[in-house]
């Protein structure tokens, strides 16, 4: 799987999140839950000050690696904080930049697989898939991972 090395400016992200892991599916329920309640309960809509339209799904404050809970967060990234919901700073450094295009559910879950087998020198600190929202069909979209790497 095809990657380029990256660095990132800070970037601040507003939204909603959950605790959750990898261990037994937990993950794929409670990440798609939240998914649906950002968008379902206007969630998307009451986020001031967006830096732009595309959507974020942010893994950080893990507790070990990719098989140990994490925290995961649905939200933009904002020019400037709100009081209204959770923020999380994604923060500057390397970053591997996958661009994967296809179904947001499908394509996102294969890479995803591909990546946990990657040889890549993570940080475990921030990885953040970011949605481009650049079509109305969901089987056809492109979707930017960021894995956070160490220096």
């Amino acid at each position: 799987m095809e990657y380029e090395i990256i660095e990132l400016q800070e970037k601040r992200v507003e939204g909603i999140g959950i605790k959750t892991s990898n261990e037994n599916g937990k993950s794929v329920q409670d990440i798609g839950k939240l998914w649906q309640k950002f968008f379902a309960e206007g969630e998307y809509d009451k986020i001031e000050h967006k830096a732009n339209q595309k959507t974020i799904g942010l893994y950080t404050d893990y507790e070990g690696d990719y098989t140990k809970p994490y925290y995961f967060m649905v939200g933009c990234e904002v020019e400037k904080e709100s009081q209204n919901r959770m923020m999380k700073i994604i923060p500057k450094g390397k970053y591997a930049k996958f661009v994967i295009k296809g179904d947001v559910q499908k394509s996102v879950g294969e890479a995803w697989g591909k990546i946990w087998q990657m040889d890549l020198k993570r940080k475990y600190d921030c990885d953040f898939e970011e949605y481009q929202n650049n079509s109305q069909d969901m089987q056809n979209q492109e979707i930017h991972i960021y894995i956070g790497l160490e220096d």
